[in-house]
C-alpha cells in the first residue's frame, strides 16, 4: 500500500482528495495536516466524509512514514514549506499549488496528456492550474501538430469552489448567486503555464493568448470556449484531436456538443469541435477540483508509482 500524507488539509481540493484517496484500494492515508483543526475528525470539516472515516486531522506530521505528499496549502505556501523542511530521501511530492509549476526545483509539470512519460519518472511532481487545464487540453493537439498560427482567444466560466474555501467579496453567496461577472481579463495567472507549455509544443508560436476568465453562479465546473484561426476542415480537426487522445484516460473527443453535467464530479475532460468559416472552435469542460486539482493529482500518483492511470477515478458524473 502506497502511504500518503497531506498538507493543507482543510480545503476543498483536500476534502476532494481524501475522498478519492479513501477509496483507492492502493492507498492508506498516514496523516492530514491542518494546524486550524487539529484532533478534529475529518467528516466535521469534510462534512461528505461521515460515515467513511473516523480519521482526525494531525498538528504534526512526520514525512519520513509516508510514501507520498500532496501539498494542499494556498499559493506561495509550499515554497515556504519547503524551506522549514527537508523531503526525506525517496518521498514522491505532488504539489497542488503554483509554486513549481514553471518547473523550477525539479518539479516535473503534471499535465499527463502533455508529458506522461515524464511524469512515470518524477519524483516531485505540480499538478497545473484549473483554467491551464482546461485551455491546454483544448489547444495541445493543434500546438503538437504546429498549426497554432494565429491570436488565440479564450472564454471559460469556473464554479465558485474555484476560488477556495475562504469566503470573499466575490464568492460568498449573497453576492455570487444569479451574478456572472468577468475578472483578471488578459491577466490571468494561468496564462503563464498556458503560454510556455503551447511555446515548448510549438516553437515558433509567438502570437497573443487572450484569455477572458469569468465567474459563474455554480459551485463547481469549467466550461472553457476556444477559437483561433485554423486551415483544417472540421473532419480533419476531429481526426487531429481523435488520435491526440486516442490513448488518453480522460479525455474524449466527443461528435456532439458537451456541457458541465457530463464532467461534474469526474476525472474526465470533454472536447466538442466546431468549424465556422476559417476559425476552429473548440469547447473544453472540466470539473474545476478533479480534473482540474484533486483528480488529476490522483491521477499523477498512479502514473509515478506505475499503477493504472485510472485507479481510483471511475468516478460518475452527477448529470442530474
Amino acid at each position: 500500500m502506497i502511504r500518503a500524507g497531506i498538507i493543507g488539509g482543510a480545503g476543498y481540493t483536500a476534502g476532494e482528495l481524501l475522498r478519492i484517496l479513501l477509496n483507492h484500494p492502493e492507498v492508506e492515508i498516514g496523516f492530514v495536516h491542518s494546524s486550524s483543526n487539529a484532533g478534529n475528525r475529518l467528516y466535521e470539516v469534510h462534512e461528505g466524509l461521515y460515515g467513511d472515516t473516523e480519521l482526525c486531522f494531525s498538528g504534526d506530521f512526520d514525512l519520513s512514514s509516508i510514501d507520498v505528499l500532496f501539498l494542499c496549502s494556498a499559493h506561495g505556501k509550499s515554497a515556504e514549506f519547503w524551506a522549514e523542511n527537508a523531503r526525506p530521501e525517496g518521498l514522491k511530492v505532488i504539489d497542488l499549488a503554483q509554486d513549481f509549476r514553471d518547473e523550477s526545483n525539479g518539479y516535473v509539470y503534471g499535465l499527463p496528456e502533455l508529458q506522461r512519460e515524464r511524469i512515470r519518472q518524477a519524483n516531485l511532481v505540480a499538478n497545473p492550474g484549473c483554467f491551464a487545464t482546461a485551455i491546454q487540453l483544448a489547444l495541445l493537439p493543434l500546438a503538437s501538430a504546429g498549426l497554432l498560427k494565429d491570436e488565440i482567444h479564450i472564454t471559460a466560466i469556473t464554479g465558485s469552489t474555484g476560488a477556495g474555501v475562504k469566503p470573499g467579496a466575490t464568492t460568498h453567496f449573497s453576492w455570487r448567486n444569479c451574478n456572472i461577472s468577468a475578472y483578471k481579463v488578459f491577466n490571468h495567472q494561468h496564462l503563464k503555464e498556458i503560454g510556455r507549455n503551447l511555446k515548448n509544443l510549438q516553437k515558433d508560436f509567438d502570437k497573443d493568448i487572450n484569455f477572458v476568465p469569468v465567474r459563474g453562479d455554480f459551485a463547481r465546473g469549467i466550461f472553457a470556449s476556444v477559437y483561433t484561426s485554423c486551415g483544417l476542415s472540421e473532419e480533419e480537426a476531429l481526426g487531429l484531436y481523435r488520435n491526440y487522445y486516442a490513448d488518453s484516460a480522460f479525455c474524449f473527443v466527443s461528435d456532439r456538443d458537451v456541457d458541465l453535467k457530463q464532467v461534474v464530479n469526474t476525472n474526465k475532460c470533454l472536447i466538442s469541435l466546431g468549424k465556422h468559416s476559417d476559425k476552429l472552435v473548440v469547447a473544453s469542460v472540466i470539473d474545476n477540483l478533479l480534473k482540474g486539482a484533486s483528480g488529476q493529482a490522483v491521477q499523477n500518483m498512479n502514473l509515478m508509482f506505475g499503477l493504472p492511470e485510472n485507479m481510483g477515478l471511475r468516478l460518475k458524473a452527477s448529470a442530474f
